[in-house]
């Protein structure tokens, strides 16, 4: 470790909010690294330089040109680094993939909104297309995938290594399937280099999209034979990234603990759960918290005036405010619903269409905000069109109107199949807008349902239900609309939800306690060590 004992910790991701969002993954990489810091550690972020994050950056530093692995030997710029990178094996390391022909270039600079250290991965030709980092308009994944990623994690991999003589870090945590081929990279770059490599933490976000792709792009991505097995990250003859991370990390952390049981097991481990029964020792789930200067009804720039759970007259304000804005009827005593979601059938949103009537029908108004499966956005517009003054539903993505919708409604619908941690139940426990949710994941691990014991000892937060179908969800409506009936237990429930504290202090300490743990052992009694 680092001799001023504070955690060198580089954070290798794809997104990073407010510059580039597709999911919870952003907003976990705009919260988590400060709270580490705050708590001492050194963070640096590595990110792909797609146009919405270049023009977020401020350059500070110099460029460092990356070998590819076939010419490190004849590279063009010795003078910048350390004599060991002229050297790589041969077949480690991707070919150079860019459009013109140029090696892919780090850049030292700076977050601008936030000031936080940051490594820009350039790569001419990568990284520019499209508006989406992952597909493209019609939901195709974009052709150079896989070395768009495979190009970070080389990245993350070098740097872990000394790339940059001035900064290494004692700890190089990915997240997601971006950033699993890195991991594998460094393992065994380390080991033919005869260097002392960094610990390793791969954070498992969603495990349902694992970057998999055929067995051709193995020696374009310089993935030689000692990786590409059954141990390694070979998948039913594919490579998959995921896979990757999976197995040659030394922790594995996952964003609760629920789901990091649940993964373990066929129904939701996509695949993969028998490599996480495998490596389950080293298997951590450590829930996502809030960001307090981002999301607080009190100061929330965009829900003024801000109220509390002592005093919530500011939130009916918001409401009167939220149902003007989305054209639904003037009604204070409506039990609002909003959806602020991906609308997959992951999310369970496949049988919001199938319960509106009834909810309409019960005095309920439903708010949506999102985009996705086009048969759901279809049946969601016909349910406006049937109910114009108690369904909207506004396409896209537009993070101030998430603001507006939390802090307005009275209730948010997560009835998720599957929900690794969930972030915006968190917000709506913050703003007093009870989360209606099914029992998975973090869902079940953040939210306790108003039985009539939970409202009398004051563990109700909200309302929980396990059936995945439109009766599980219509009765759980049911049952919310009888609380809302009542409004005594509504606001205990309401002011109990608010008092949660989901913090990403909490989540930084058990992050940081994981990289100490892995740091006070020798390299070769690291749990990644054994997995070749």
């Amino acid at each position: 470790m680092s001799n001023d004992l504070k955690v060198k910790v580089l954070y290798v991701s794809a997104e990073l909010l407010p510059l580039l969002k597709t999911g919870g993954l952003a907003d976990v990489s705009a919260a988590l690294p400060p709270a580490l810091a705050a708590q001492g550690a050194d963070v640096r972020l590595l990110l792909p330089a797609f146009p919405s994050v270049q023009a977020g950056v401020t350059p500070s530093g110099p460029a460092l040109p990356l070998p590819a692995g076939r010419d490190a030997h004849h590279h063009h710029h010795p003078a910048h680094h350390p004599a060991w990178v002229h050297s790589l094996p041969a077949g480690l390391g991707p070919l150079a993939h860019t459009a013109d022909g140029t090696t892919p270039w780090l850049q030292a600079g700076h977050i601008t909104a936030s000031g936080q250290p940051v490594w820009l991965l350039h790569a001419p030709g990568l990284y520019e297309q499209g508006q989406h980092p992952y597909h493209d308009d019609n939901g195709h994944a974009w052709a150079n995938s896989a070395a768009r990623f495979a190009w970070l994690g080389w990245a993350a991999a070098l740097l872990g290594l000394g790339l940059d003589s001035a900064w290494t870090p004692d700890v190089v945590h990915g997240h997601d399937w971006h950033t699993g081929l890195g991991l594998a990279y460094l393992h065994h770059l380390g080991a033919h280099a005869h260097l002392p490599r960094p610990a390793t933490v791969f954070t498992i976000h969603n495990l349902a999209y694992q970057g998999v792709f055929g067995p051709e792009v193995r020696t374009p991505l310089g993935l030689p034979a000692t990786l590409f097995h059954m141990h390694g990250l070979e998948y039913h003859g594919n490579v998959s990234f995921m896979k990757a991370g999976l197995v040659f990390s030394d922790a594995i952390t996952t964003v609760s603990p629920t789901y990091a049981r649940e993964i373990t097991r066929p129904e939701q481990g996509c695949g993969l759960d028998g490599v996480l029964r495998h490596r389950q020792s080293v298997l951590h789930g450590i829930l996502n918290g809030v960001d307090d200067a981002v999301w607080n009804p009190a100061t929330d720039p965009l829900v003024q005036p801000g109220y509390s759970a002592d005093d919530l007259s500011g939130k009916a304000q918001a409401k009167a405010r939220l149902q003007q804005r989305m054209g639904l009827q003037a009604s204070p005593g409506a039990l609002l619903c909003c959806v602020v979601s991906r609308l997959t059938s992951q999310k369970g949103l496949h049988l919001l269409p199938e319960v509106v009537d009834d909810l309409v029908a019960s005095g309920g108004q439903l708010a949506v905000l999102g985009t996705g499966d086009q048969a759901i956005v279809q049946a969601l517009q016909e349910a406006q069109r049937r109910h114009p003054a108690s369904v909207a539903l506004h396409v896209g993505y537009d993070e101030a109107l998430a603001h507006q919708l939390i802090g307005g409604s009275d209730m948010i619908l997560v009835p998720s199949q599957f929900e690794p941690c969930g972030l915006t139940q968190l917000y709506g426990l913050r703003y007093g807008t009870l989360p209606l949710v099914r029992a998975v994941g973090g869902l079940a691990d953040t939210v306790t349902d108003c039985t009539l014991e939970n409202i009398d000892d004051g563990s109700a937060t909200g309302v929980v239900f396990g059936e995945l179908s439109a009766w599980g969800l219509r009765t759980a409506l049911r049952r919310a609309l009888a609380l809302h009936r009542r409004p005594a237990d509504w606001l205990t429930v309401q002011r109990n939800a608010m008092r949660q504290h989901f913090d990403w202090a909490s989540a930084a300490r058990a992050y940081l306690g994981i990289y100490r743990n892995l740091l006070a052992r020798p390299l070769h009694t690291r749990p990644g060590s054994l997995s070749n």
